[in-house]
């Protein structure tokens, strides 16, 4: 029988299992930050069914941001979910000590995990990436996601070396934004499933869940939670693959326009740009992503409003 007494160390707590939404952050047209907007953003996703909510992510536009301006993001963000679910915050910068920062700040707050892509652009080995993370391990004691992009971070971290970093305590899950779904499914067998590991991009969701992923954070759950929180139950509750079929037949191609420029190197939609003209069409205003990323093109707006139809959203557009 467990003792009532002992508490169990935040770093050692389960992570969250389902749909995380990344919530973004909404500018005004002149680049400053709209923050009144957050708050019904947020009670919009968690309305949506979410189980987690991720601020500061690629959704969040953490990389335009100076540091105290990520600081006063998080606070907003962390005070407009009120505890409600879970947040794992982004505190991902370009150093191991702004990084270090940036992720006391978030615990500080009231940050559940850390969702942590490795530094970007000096493209640090293998080897000084696993430092990075240890360091940043030793400084907090909520657990850390590790955000594997390696399209973004030019890191590649194989699966012996994510299994590694769990195994010695530096990180306790891994958003797998990698094109392969072998590599979600060798990391769970690497780690016996004890290793959080979540689909990080839509194109393996499916394959993902089916794999055994613990949850998915990505573009879908982002803009459509609902949606995605319908794929996660049938697949990864109720084991159900022929409503799972039904339900991604009408989210892939979504997915699909998503990330058609990000993978047919840059021709198609930019895949921020569809989320928030996809959150501004079925949910409380967020506004327009901050330059140089760019508003949806107008050739575009009607396939997506079509897509959001089929899904069961009700549709309101400018266009």
């Amino acid at each position: 029988m467990s003792n009532p007494d002992i508490v169990t160390p935040a770093k050692h707590k389960p992570l969250f299992r389902g749909v995380c939404a990344s919530s973004i952050t909404p500018f005004n047209a002149d680049g400053t930050f709209a923050l009144a907007r957050l708050k019904p953003h947020i009670d919009w996703l968690i309305a949506e069914g979410v189980s987690a909510i991720s601020p500061l992510g690629s959704s969040g536009e953490f990389a335009g941001m100076e540091s105290d301006d990520r600081k006063r993001v998080m606070e907003a963000s962390i005070e407009a979910c009120a505890g409600r679910v879970p947040i794992v915050a982004g505190t991902h910068h370009v150093s191991t000590r702004l990084t270090i920062e940036l992720s006391k700040h978030a615990e500080s707050v009231g940050a559940d995990a850390l969702l942590i892509v490795p530094p970007y652009y000096m493209a640090p080995t293998p080897a000084q990436t696993m430092d990075h993370f240890r360091r940043i391990a030793e400084a907090v004691s909520i657990p850390v996601v590790l955000y594997h992009n390696i399209p973004l971070t030019g890191v590649n971290l194989r699966t012996s070396h994510l299994a590694q970093l769990f195994r010695e305590g530096a990180i306790k899950g891994v958003k797998m934004s990698n094109a392969e779904p072998d590599r979600i499914c060798s990391l769970l067998q690497e780690t016996d499933g004890q290793l959080s590991v979540y689909a990080g991009i839509d194109s393996v969701a499916f394959e993902g869940l089916c794999h055994g992923a613990h949850g998915w954070i990505s573009g879908i759950p982002s803009m459509v939670p609902a949606a995605a929180v319908k794929l996660y139950q049938a697949i990864s509750v109720k084991g159900d693959l022929v409503s799972a079929r039904q339900i991604w037949a009408k989210l892939a191609p979504l997915m699909r326009l998503q990330f058609s420029a990000y993978h047919n190197g840059g021709d198609g939609a930019h895949w921020f740009s569809v989320m928030k003209a996809g959150l501004n069409m079925i949910g409380p205003e967020v506004g327009d992503p901050s330059p140089p990323v760019l508003p949806l093109p107008a050739e575009f707006y009607e396939t997506l409003a079509t897509l959001l139809r089929d899904l069961g959203y009700n549709v309101q557009t400018k266009h």
